[in-house]
């Protein structure tokens, strides 16, 4: 069995919750854990898993948010079922965040950006995730950066790779970034008063991570 944990997303500037990101887990031996391979998944099982969660937060939140990488993001069957969870969904607004993979390096700028404009046309926003980190380098998200709708930081990335001393400079880099090509820039990974404080430093309003609230699970009818 597979459920959504649902950790906010927050505009600190204010201190409103603007949405979700929808993590998937899946129940083994009486626990949650993270699925062993994200792409075995059945889209339809998602699909229905998103329609069903979000309609329960309707009127709640403006968007929700759940990770692909990149060529789940391009396929043509996993398009059809998400634009079917949009319509169910309306008004919630779906973000899609793909991810930085290896195995996605043979996925052309030119694919994604055709897919980007034909999810822009059911109201699909695309957001790239894990920038700064894996192959999410700025070379080789430059070309796509004008079509994104968001931009994901995720420090959790940084500390995993020993690079956490980097954080402040890059986070800089890609605020100036995210300002130039007017994209959302959610700061991912917020655990302390000291990052929280970097934040509002650096003028980043919208944030995500356990100091604001931890991923928790989100019951459905019949649970």
């Amino acid at each position: 069995m597979y459920r959504y944990f649902l950790q906010p997303q927050l505009d600190a500037s204010n201190n409103s919750l603007i949405g979700y990101e929808l993590l998937i887990r899946q129940r083994v031996d009486g626990k949650w854990v993270l699925p062993h391979d994200f792409a075995s998944i059945p889209i339809d099982v998602q699909a229905d898993l998103i329609r069903r969660t979000a309609q329960k937060l309707l009127l709640k939140i403006g968007s929700v948010s759940f990770n692909t990488n990149q060529s789940q993001f391009i396929d043509g069957r996993i398009a059809e079922a998400i634009i079917t969870a949009q319509k169910q969904i309306y008004p919630i607004n779906l973000v899609l965040e793909v991810t930085e993979e290896k195995t996605d390096e043979h996925i052309t700028n030119r694919q994604i950006i055709d897919q980007v404009h034909y999810f822009d046309e059911h109201g699909i926003q695309l957001s790239l995730d894990d920038i700064g980190t894996g192959i999410n380098t700025y070379g080789h998200l430059k070309p796509i950066l004008p079509y994104a709708s968001e931009i994901k930081f995720a420090m959790q990335n940084f500390r995993q790779e020993g690079r956490a001393d980097q954080i402040p400079e890059n986070l800089k880099f890609w605020k100036d970034v995210a300002d130039q090509h007017h994209l959302r820039l959610i700061l991912e990974g917020v655990e302390n008063e000291a990052e929280h404080e970097m934040a509002n430093d650096l003028g980043i309003d919208f944030r995500q991570g356990r100091y604001y609230g931890k991923p928790h699970l989100f019951k459905l009818d019949g649970d």
